[in-house]
């Protein structure tokens, strides 16, 4: 079984997606187990804030270090080998190939930034992985974890319904069709390629090799 955990001041921003599904089959097939830790229940100092005005100046506010640094602890506690990713614009571009090494890890922790981002040590504390899962920047880390969660899981053997739904695995379009073979849609027939209807395995790889170019 593969355990992500996950630091996110919003766990209910993300635990429906991971909830629904496949993989929410998953979890119910104990394949993997999400854990959630909020930093704001570890925040400190008289006012219990989880952000502060960054240093140098500039707009927004910062996640502070002590806060996310004691939810990953939660998160770490009597375990090794626990793979540390923190998500940042700067960080190693993720893909599939990153995907099914991850696949293969036991403990993944996330670190979700929020606001302008979380300060800049609890990464090299970790020595977590800076990853990125696009170039944009997006109001928080969730969406990225869920990205990831996504992708690793889909390496995870029993998690998808057939093997064979691997991209790496057969030949994938990005154009894909179903019944009806003739669809109506304000009085104008739009049709599925002819080529889908042959049977002929040779040339319906050759077609979807040709919508990948």
């Amino acid at each position: 079984m593969i355990h992500f955990h996950i630091v996110t001041l919003f766990p209910e921003s993300i635990e429906p997606y991971l909830k629904a599904s496949i993989l929410g089959r998953a979890a119910e097939k104990k394949l993997v187990k999400f854990s959630f830790y909020d930093p704001k229940r570890f925040a400190v100092g008289k006012h219990k804030r989880v952000d502060q005005r960054p240093y140098g100046g500039g707009p927004g506010m910062v996640l502070e270090p002590t806060a996310v640094l004691k939810a990953a602890d939660k998160a770490l506690k009597n375990k090794k080998g626990v793979e540390k990713l923190f998500f940042a614009t700067d960080g190693a571009l993720f893909d599939a190939s990153m995907a099914q090494k991850l696949s293969k890890k036991k403990d993944i922790l996330l670190i979700c930034g929020r606001y302008e981002g979380v300060d800049a040590r609890v990464q090299k504390i970790l020595k977590a992985k800076k990853v990125s899962t696009g170039p944009f920047v997006l109001t928080g880390g969730e969406l990225p974890a869920a990205t990831l969660i996504d992708a690793v899981l889909r390496f995870v053997p029993g998690v998808l319904g057939k093997i064979e739904s691997l991209e790496g695995s057969r030949v994938a379009s990005p154009e894909v069709y179903t019944r009806p073979d003739v669809l109506m849609w304000k009085k104008k027939k739009y049709r599925v390629p002819a080529v889908l209807k042959t049977g002929h395995h040779a040339n319906i790889d050759a077609w979807k090799n040709s919508k990948r170019s």
